[in-house]
């Protein structure tokens, strides 16, 4: 017997205990109702969610109940000002109940310690519950985390001890702010994450001097105004996705990829994707390749005279890069120099926690509301990679905002992720069914875009591979099974953080670190245990990688575009600031 046992009588701990076990049923069969509402991949509807084995299950709520036994004792016994050891502690990252008023106040420390309790034991469920399909299992702990994250006592004013310190320390007056806080919101049609007044696009971001020298109806295309005397020979192409605006490579002058490729010493292209509308709701993942890289590459080409540029694709722009070279690869060009991927998936076996969202049920349901034609909009696809990190993405922001009556403070990052953009689609749906869902791309031959079959293999330029260690929409593992994909040598490189910290880590601030290793091994987890840590940023590593791709040196080029590809207008163009 625990000593908390001595101190609780028998009756209450088997109280506890069956609080336990009443929870987790209870919860996991609000989860199984929704559960039931889907259908997995043959078609048939699931059935109901198992839970863990009888006697893994009655572990899990003995060490429930007694945990929760512990922290009651510890309440009873602790005496005024005493500063008690908690019973259990927020996760690592975890700043929710960082406060001293939660620790302060005994009646908030149990709150705060009950509550991770509750989310520690329905998490431990979760991770039990004997579910053989992995995509099935983790949408079920996807779910238990919103679930989880949403019934934080942080978020609700009566059991926030920091709502209560505002509101008395400003006379009610943070209550006042907080619900027109939620007002202004409710009229944006979003969670304020940013002063969204700090900056605009071509004035404070995205303001690396250029020029559009190309546009279609699905991108523009900008050309850099060299920041060196002479620059490589061959220019870099670079594609960013287009299910977000291209100046997350491009914010400040301070943490721009463009402006460091650029000082350099290299000419940079970037394909800016338009925001779609109506006019575009009907294209296709072929326009895309059609209109974006392969376009794009013709006009450097031809402003350059260089027949095999450098490009560089980030996350679906990658995707959309490298299907791109295939399709040229299988009309038998030989199209580019080298290749760079950001936190890029071509297996989409495990495609993280974006993977988990996308079902047939899912993915049948788009296709027949917008598959041949239609817009996906861009504040709910905002909303889905939100939801992927809601406690730093959403109820952080409720709590500041509407319990605490604060703005937020400006911050480039979190303006960049309010900008959201539409979708066409035929694309989407495209994207989802033959990449998230069947996983086509990996297989050679099995697609067929613009008329010709494809095989990665063929893809056989020298690549730089980044990812990111701790990404949960590209898992660096599967970014890493891509050199396994592609028929050139690759130098894989592992950046710290995640999804856009890891890969926007200005070499200015030389901050974070990232791995190496030379070895050519195709499981990651060797490859690993083999690399070496570097401190820094991985930006300086790839530039050296770069210039021996780059060619001879050669004058700076001043002009932009050429006689038949002529400036349209100044850098960053119209596309980029075009809302959803």
């Amino acid at each position: 017997m625990s000593d908390s046992d001595e101190k609780i009588p028998a009756a209450a701990m088997q109280g506890l205990a069956q609080f336990g076990q009443v929870m987790a049923q209870g919860f996991f069969d609000m989860l199984a109702k929704q559960h039931a509402a889907m259908q997995d991949s043959s078609g048939t509807a699931a059935a109901g969610l198992p839970m863990p084995e009888a006697e893994r299950l009655q572990v899990l709520q003995r060490s429930f109940a007694e945990k929760h036994a512990q922290l009651w004792s510890s309440m009873l016994s602790r005496k005024s000002g005493e500063a008690v050891p908690p019973v259990v502690q927020p996760p690592a990252g975890d700043r929710r109940f960082s406060a001293p008023e939660w620790a302060e106040s005994p009646v908030f420390d149990y709150v705060r310690q009950a509550y991770l309790l509750n989310a520690g034991f329905l998490q431990e469920v979760a991770e039990q519950m004997p579910i053989a399909d992995g995509r099935a299992k983790q949408r079920i702990q996807f779910l238990t985390r919103q679930y989880i994250d949403a019934l934080a006592p942080t978020n609700f004013a009566a059991t926030n001890p920091e709502f209560i310190k505002a509101a008395l320390e400003s006379k009610g007056e943070s209550i006042s702010r907080g619900i027109q806080n939620m007002l202004d919101d409710l009229k944006k049609g979003r969670i304020s994450m940013t002063d969204d007044a700090a900056f605009e696009v071509g004035r404070n971001l995205a303001v690396t001097p250029g020029s559009v020298i190309y546009e279609n109806e699905l991108m523009q295309l900008i050309q850099y105004a060299p920041l060196t005397d002479k620059v490589a020979q061959v220019p870099l192409l670079i594609v960013p996705p287009c299910i977000n605006k291209f100046y997350i490579m491009d914010l400040q002058p301070e943490n721009s990829l463009v402006r460091f490729a650029v000082e350099q010493g290299f000419t940079v292209f970037l394909v800016s994707w338009k925001n779609p509308k109506r006019e575009e709701s009907s294209a296709t993942w072929d326009d895309y390749l059609d209109k974006g890289p392969l376009a794009a590459l013709e006009v450097v080409r031809d402003v350059t005279k260089v027949k095999k540029p450098n490009v560089l694709g980030f996350c679906v722009g990658g995707t959309i890069l490298t299907s791109a070279l295939a399709v040229a690869k299988g009309r038998g060009e030989d199209p580019v120099s080298s290749l760079t991927l950001m936190t890029t998936l071509l297996d989409f076996a495990d495609a993280g926690e974006l993977g988990c969202l996308v079902d047939e049920a899912s993915v049948t349901a788009r296709e027949a509301a917008i598959g041949k034609g239609g817009l996906l909009p861009g504040q709910e696809l905002a909303n889905v990679f939100s939801a992927l990190r809601a406690n730093d993405l959403v109820w952080q922001y409720v709590v500041g905002n509407y319990l605490k009556g604060k703005k937020p403070q400006a911050f480039d990052l979190l303006y960049w992720n309010a900008d959201c953009t539409n979708l066409p689609g035929p694309f989407l749906t495209w994207y989802l069914r033959n990449m998230y869902l069947e996983n086509n791309l990996r297989v050679p031959g099995r697609l067929k875009m613009l008329g010709v079959k494809v095989d990665l293999g063929k893809v056989d330029v020298p690549a730089y591979l980044m990812a990111a260690r701790e990404d949960h929409i590209v898992p660096w593992k599967s970014a890493y099974l891509s050199r396994g994909l592609l028929g050139g040598d690759a130098t894989f490189v592992l950046g710290a953080s995640g999804h856009i910290a890891g890969a926007i880590n200005p070499a200015t601030k030389n901050r974070r670190s990232y791995w190496t290793s030379e070895a050519k091994l195709s499981d990651p987890d060797e490859w690993f245990e083999g690399a070496v840590e570097n401190p820094g940023s991985w930006w300086l590593h790839w530039a050296q990688w770069l210039k021996s791709f780059g060619g001879k040196q050669v004058a700076a080029r001043g002009r932009m575009g050429n006689a038949k590809y002529k400036p349209i207008e100044p850098a960053p163009g119209r596309y980029v600031k075009e809302r959803a």
